[in-house]
């Protein structure tokens, strides 16, 4: 019971530094990690650099893992949907903007594709049952959600999803949506690449590294130890 109070004590006291309503400001439960099946419904996508937008939670994390993803050349945090004008942090984070905090993600598609990059997300990075939820962060900013950017990724986004509601790995309903691209806005210097600049923080340690230990352990062929910066 000590080193539990000690270590939210200091998760609480590690979070002061963004604020109350920072990523982790409840603790709850911790996350589950899910085998998700592998995609019946292959992306068919052609040759070149292609981006992708996915919304997890706080964007440390999704960002994180997506970073050390083999394929994956750039992962920047940011904020989707909402308007332009009120794309920061601070309004953000208090959960009346419509923005979801969000990654996009740039990848190679002859090393990772896209349905490859949906089993990892919803593998280790996002619990799809949570609605406007994940991990310890909520409000509707925490949602989960796929932002196809393309008829490609839209027709396989909701394929898996469909897929992942008749798969029985998850024994609550499925909640996460595809949202209609709307608009990215890069998140501030200091949000991007925060796991590589900050391993000791708190939030990472507890909600964040686990995540990339696990899908290191489901996915070595895909999981590249260097963490790809910008």
């Amino acid at each position: 019971m000590k080193r539990r109070g000690r270590h939210f004590a200091a998760l609480l006291a590690s979070l002061t530094l963004f604020g109350a309503s920072a990523c982790g400001q409840q603790a709850i439960a911790s996350e589950e990690i899910a085998s998700a099946p592998a995609a019946q419904l292959r992306a068919g996508e052609t040759a070149g650099l292609k981006k992708a937008v996915f919304a997890g939670g706080c964007f440390w994390g999704v960002e994180g893992v997506f970073s050390h993803v083999k394929g994956v050349t750039s992962a920047v945090s940011g904020y989707h949907g909402g308007a332009q004008a009120d794309a920061d942090y601070r309004n953000v984070s208090a959960g009346g903007t419509g923005h979801a905090e969000a990654v996009r993600v740039t990848y190679d598609p002859s090393v990772v594709r896209y349905d490859e990059l949906l089993r990892i997300f919803f593998s280790v990075v996002a619990d799809p049952t949570l609605k406007n939820r994940q991990g310890p962060d909520v409000g509707t900013q925490y949602r989960a959600a796929l932002i196809p950017l393309g008829a490609e990724q839209r027709k396989v986004a909701s394929a898996y999803l469909a897929q992942m509601k008749k798969s029985g790995v998850w024994q609550a309903p499925i909640v996460t949506r595809i949202e209609r691209y709307s608009g990215f806005y890069p998140a501030e210097a200091y949000h991007q690449d925060f796991m590589a600049k900050n391993p000791t923080h708190a939030y990472i340690r507890r909600w964040d590294a686990p995540k990339v230990r696990e899908f290191a352990r489901l996915y070595p062929d895909q999981y590249q130890k260097a963490f790809k910066r910008g």
